[in-house]
């Protein structure tokens, strides 16, 4: 059964009248986790848009780009996105429901983020409002500044890039310290390791920027002892 498949089946079970936010209840268990992540990024990018009427070619082109959706599924992720959009239920509810499913996973959280980083500079620009909904959202999944700046550093062509804070640590942290978490971060990028944590094969791709950039964050830390 495709991922697609598999949301469907997830909304067809709220009652009706129910929220998509309530859809994160249902879907507790590990083998769910892949569904839940979709919807969540899908749902929080909805929040994050705040757009009035039928999606826009823009938006699922974005999500396209973080879950390759075919084109005989657009419908099923357009549908998602504007059941997020006319439920009453904030976006910090959905933060906080999407917290606790994972709480015991603090990188497919980190996951989650950089999937709602690569929607929100989709079109070319990363707004002030973005910012703001991105680091509550970060806030509530329980990352600290650094970590939301080292995901920004990630994903924002403007951004400030510390390569300390790509690489979420202090700048006088032992070297081998450094090295250790340049590695661990290449580790957690593997598709393998993601899918395993309940990102879907289809948003592998997400770690192809993070790569790049823990590398070349890692790059400049020994170009300066050089």
């Amino acid at each position: 059964m495709s991922l697609w498949s598999r949301i469907a089946d997830a909304l067809a079970a709220l009652a009706k009248g129910e929220g998509l936010a309530a859809v994160f209840d249902i879907l507790r268990g590990p083998r769910e986790r892949s569904v839940a992540f979709a919807i969540a990024v899908i749902a929080l990018g909805a929040k994050m848009a705040k757009a009035d009427g039928l999606v826009t070619r823009a938006e699922v082109m974005a999500f396209r780009e973080v879950f390759h959706i075919p084109p005989e599924e657009e419908a099923q992720a357009a549908r998602v996105f504007d059941l997020a959009r006319q439920d009453v239920a904030g976006f910090d509810t959905y933060a906080r429901r999407i917290a606790r499913m994972f709480e015991d996973a603090s990188e497919t959280l980190s996951d989650l983020l950089e999937g709602l980083f690569h929607i929100a500079v989709a079109d070319g620009g990363y707004h002030p409002s973005e910012d703001a909904f991105l680091r509550e959202v970060a806030t509530i999944f329980g990352f600290d500044e650094r970590a939301f700046r080292g995901i920004r550093g990630r994903f924002v062509p403007e951004a400030e890039r510390d390569p300390y804070d790509v690489l979420g640590v202090a700048p006088d942290t032992p070297r081998d310290e450094i090295r250790a978490a340049w590695r661990r971060l290449v580790r957690e990028s593997h598709p393998d390791r993601m899918i395993a944590r309940g990102v879907p094969e289809e948003a592998v791709k997400l770690a192809e920027k993070r790569l790049v950039a823990v590398n070349r964050a890692w790059e400049e830390i020994e170009g300066r002892a050089a």
